[in-house]
């Protein structure tokens, strides 16, 4: 059954008409147009679909709508809007991280959520927060490199 709601996404309020068990995913991109979120595996282990709720990241392609509540979600057209989101989206560019680009909404989400909670993450620290973001383009070595700028850790 539909259900009406209000959800923050990016700021503000948006209304929602949506089946409570229906993936946040699919609410963003097919309800709100909000394109830039990836569908990758619908099985919550390659990263693309990564939002933050409330900060956190996230994976969208699992969580039901219904449980968003009434807690901030951003998605990559949102990140801009954070100091940190700001801070990887320009080291991305600077260090032309992207290569064909699908996983790289979720990376920059992750790494966002990253510098947000740890501003100057070790390797380790890096490591635990990417696990779960997969690039078949192979680029984590510029999306390391890319979040240590972000971090101020190399100089700009």
């Amino acid at each position: 059954m539909v259900q009406s709601r209000q959800l923050r996404i990016n700021g503000e309020t948006k209304a929602v008409d949506a089946p409570d068990d229906m993936p946040l995913l699919w609410v963003l991109r097919d309800v709100l147009g909000l394109t830039g979120t990836k569908f990758g595996c619908g099985i919550a282990q390659c990263g693309a679909c990564t939002v933050h709720i409330d900060g956190k990241p996230v994976r969208s392609c699992l969580l039901p709508v219904s449980a968003v509540g009434d807690r901030a979600v951003t998605t990559i057209e949102g990140l801009g809007a954070t100091s940190a989101g700001a801070k990887v989206q320009k080291a991305w560019l600077d260090l032309e991280v992207v290569q064909c680009g699908y996983c790289q909404s979720g990376q920059l989400m992750s790494a966002a959520a990253l510098l947000a909670a740890i501003p100057t993450p070790d390797d380790s620290d890096i490591n635990a927060a990417m696990s779960g973001n997969i690039c078949r383009c192979g680029t984590y070595v510029r999306i390391r490199a890319a979040i240590k700028r972000a971090a101020g850790e190399v100089a700009a």
